[in-house]
């Protein structure tokens, strides 16, 4: 008895404590921003699949991007192949309702662009009229990712 409550004393005592440190670069630091200037971050995810927990991850992200710097942070979606469903009016890939309704609230209450690929639509037969209303497109997806880090947006990739 006296064996094993020692071996369970000697054992915790060998572990260290741990403890995550904040990292230094994103503590909330003085901001000149008000309310309607330019945006000081800006972020470009890609989304190019039709996976619902990899859709929920990327929402669930954007979600915490707006929480973190409210309208600080100017986002933009480049949907592309498989997860262009999202933007469309009609889907022809199931889309958790849940997913669907968050995309709008984001495009229409956070100003959050959702850009489609012009190929990818092309290769579905799908113009503007199939499009959800808030939805842009760029003529070759990849190339609106590359344009707007170009103009200052970080690429954030699942």
């Amino acid at each position: 008895m006296i064996s094993t409550l020692l071996f369970t004393q000697l054992a915790n005592a060998a572990q260290p404590s741990f403890s995550l440190k904040p990292m230094p670069e994103l503590q909330d630091e003085a901001s000149n921003h008000f309310p309607g200037d330019p945006a000081e971050h800006k972020a470009v995810y890609i989304l190019n699949k039709a996976d619902p927990a990899y859709q929920l991850s990327i929402l669930n992200s954007i979600q915490a991007m707006i929480k973190k710097y409210d309208d600080n942070v100017e986002i933009a979606v480049v949907v592309i192949g498989p997860g262009l469903h999202i933007l469309a009016k009609e889907p022809k890939r199931p889309i958790e309702s849940s997913t669907y309704e968050r995309i709008a609230s984001f495009a229409q209450d956070y100003n959050v662009r959702w850009i489609a690929c012009g190929n990818t639509m092309n290769s579905l037969h799908w113009n503007d009229s199939n499009m959800r209303p808030f939805a842009e497109y760029a003529e070759v997806g990849a190339a609106a990712l590359m344009e707007l880090q170009e103009e200052g947006f970080k690429l954030l990739v699942w």
